[in-house]
């Protein structure tokens, strides 16, 4: 199962399947691989269902499916079953899949090797104006690769998410340093390679990683200091973010596309306008991950949808915040392990987080893959360390109601203020 699993998600990242010398001849590779690794994972012994991500993830497939319904086009039931249900069963089966420390950093490597693949293609791009998949540049001049990577800011996202894991990766030494070699040079090509992207969203995303991760290291002073610092940099790079303002033109058409995100809400409060249809009611889609869900399923659907992301960051900070009885040298080495794998996967939840927030990313893959990682660390450690504490869905219930509430009231007084300047 698992190595079938680590096969689908490269399959995923790369895409062969989609390079334009291949793509008329509709090689079935990702449906099959997924429906072998379902079938392993179906024939195995370990199945679990304990995380609550599990049940708010198929509750929100059937809030999708009844999201159409409600809006009377009972044909949108199969088609979000059909369009969703892989994101679904990849995560059910990669998070049940992963059983071990080893298969966590596996993952992780398979992650940053991908995304460093797509990097060397933009830097190939950005140099001869073509990529060896047969893409071009876009016309702005800014790197692209194929399939759901076909946008500088998906491939922005990519690179922002595998780039904790670099830096964790590079950390572990061996080799005669080698290995530290390797993967600090990885790390060093998704950066060029978001600056490639001239992605606002993802380089923005990055000083929010740095910034988490010098808030977590050394306090909340420390990392507004270089959160300022960081800015500053960027704003002196030849890039769109000098063009970032609430007036310039692509800001404010996001701006409105939030605003319009809303009126679909208040117009249908409870299941939304039906998943996939905001641009029958704006033009643009929503360029925002919360705002989209929101419009398209609902109060229920953001609920479970915002349930299900928090869950993830909460498990990430359980870990970093648990002090468990470490009897011996061995346990501590363990734990010191898992501590930071879970602050590196801390830091990719983020960075998705922060790129997400432009970008209508609600339902792709990569979201569902990245947490399914998240997920089976947690059960990985708790594996290792008892103490950890689970979590309740029925119990937090109401809280993660409250939550969502406050969210939405949150983005709304964002969405006003932004207007107001334009």
């Amino acid at each position: 199962m698992f190595p079938i699993i680590v096969l689908y998600i490269a399959l995923v990242l790369l895409r062969p399947q989609e390079y334009p010398a291949l793509e008329d001849a509709h090689l079935p590779l990702l449906p099959v691989t997924l429906v072998l690794a379902l079938g392993s994972w179906l024939l195995s012994g370990s199945k679990s269902f304990a995380a609550p991500q599990y049940a708010l993830l198929g509750s929100f497939l059937a809030v999708m499916m009844l999201s159409e319904a409600a809006n009377g086009w009972f044909g949108g039931v199969l088609a979000q079953l059909l369009g969703f249900g892989p994101a679904l069963a990849a995560f059910v089966i990669l998070a049940n899949a992963i059983t071990s420390t080893r298969q966590v950093l596996l993952v992780m490597a398979i992650f940053v090797l991908c995304a460093t693949v797509l990097a060397l293609h933009g830097i190939e791009q950005a140099k001869t104006g073509i990529g060896w998949t047969g893409v071009p540049l876009i016309q702005d001049g800014r790197i692209q690769y194929v399939g759901i990577f076909n946008d500088p800011n998906d491939l922005g996202m990519l690179f922002v998410l595998s780039l904790p894991m670099a830096v964790y990766l590079s950390g572990r030494g061996g080799a005669f340093g080698l290995r530290r070699l390797f993967w600090l040079g990885a790390g060093a090509m998704l950066l060029y390679g978001i600056y490639l992207t001239d992605s606002r969203g993802a380089l923005l995303a990055v000083a929010a990683v740095l910034g988490l991760w010098m808030w977590r290291r050394h306090g909340i002073v420390a990392a507004a200091l270089l959160g300022g610092i960081g800015l500053a940099g960027l704003l002196l790079l030849p890039s769109r973010l000098n063009d970032l303002s609430p007036d310039e033109e692509s800001a404010s058409g996001r701006v409105d596309a939030w605003y319009e995100g809303f009126q679909m809400f208040f117009s249908h409060p409870v299941f939304g306008v039906g998943a996939d249809n905001f641009t029958d009611y704006n033009h643009l889609t929503a360029h925002n991950s919360l705002v989209l869900v929101l419009a398209e399923t609902g109060f229920v659907g953001f609920t479970l949808w915002l349930g299900f992301v928090g869950y993830c960051f909460l498990m990430m900070l359980t870990v970093l915040r648990h002090q468990p009885e470490l009897p011996d040298a061995s346990a501590t080495a363990t734990w010191n392990t898992e501590r930071a794998i879970a602050m590196t996967l801390l830091l990719s939840l983020s960075g998705w987080l922060a790129t997400a927030f432009f970008l209508s990313r609600s339902y792709t893959v990569v979201l569902y893959l990245l947490t399914a990682l998240v997920v089976a660390a947690y059960a990985n450690t708790r594996r290792q360390f008892s103490s950890l504490p689970g979590f309740d869905l029925g119990r937090d219930w109401v809280r993660l109601a409250g939550i969502a509430a406050m969210t939405v009231v949150g983005l709304y007084v964002v969405v006003r203020v932004l207007l107001a300047f334009q």
